[in-house]
């Protein structure tokens, strides 16, 4: 499995130094020691990246895009903010997405998260397997909901608008072992 889209600038794909990512199969890519960390959680983009959620996700310590990037420029831009973990989504096709995994694991100091497009496709009890998160997409429907202990995080869409749902995005504050998530509502 090849590793996640990670590394400043526009280099091929590497191997990050920070922070961890699993593909679902465990083979690791990094190591994040640090007990907090702002998330940049977005999903959907469907190949708009707009300005607004570019602002919105300035200063996150990692970013992550649960899939349906649209355009390979989308991760480009991303990885010029902060490292990107990226997943591939249904609408994600063609050479560049196929190095993109189905799902991966990322590692902030203890916790996990597990990373997905569809949450249809969780083959997993995420509390078994020690996940504190799983973040996912494919809705557009932003949400946050705690079961058995476990965040269920979906940042909702942040690319084109689609019926009457809101154009979103989410950050997540880190700390020890808490994750605080926030919906943030774009201008669309």
């Amino acid at each position: 499995m090849n590793p996640p889209l990670e590394s400043r600038g526009k280099s091929k794909l590497t191997r990050p130094h920070l922070p961890i990512a699993r593909d679902a199969a465990g083979e690791a890519y990094g190591a994040m020691r640090r007990r907090e960390a702002l998330l940049g959680i977005i999903s959907d983009t469907h190949g708009l990246l707009r300005a607004e959620a570019i602002g919105a996700l300035r200063g996150s310590d990692i970013i992550i895009h649960a899939g349906d990037v649209g355009e390979p420029e989308i991760i480009d831009r991303l990885r010029d903010l902060a490292p990107t973990y990226v997943v591939r989504g249904n609408v994600d096709r063609g050479k560049w997405a196929a190095d993109l995994p189905r799902s991966a694991i990322v590692e902030i100091g203890k916790l996990r998260l597990f990373v997905l497009h569809q949450i249809a496709e969780l083959t997993l009890d995420p509390a078994a397997a020690g996940h504190a998160a799983v973040v996912f997409g494919h809705s557009h429907v932003p949400s946050v909901e705690t079961r058995d202990g476990v965040l269920f995080l979906n940042p909702g869409s942040a690319g084109p608008r689609r019926l009457k749902l809101p154009v979103t995005l989410a950050r997540a504050h880190v700390s020890g072992r808490r994750i605080i998530p926030e919906i943030v509502q774009l201008q669309a």
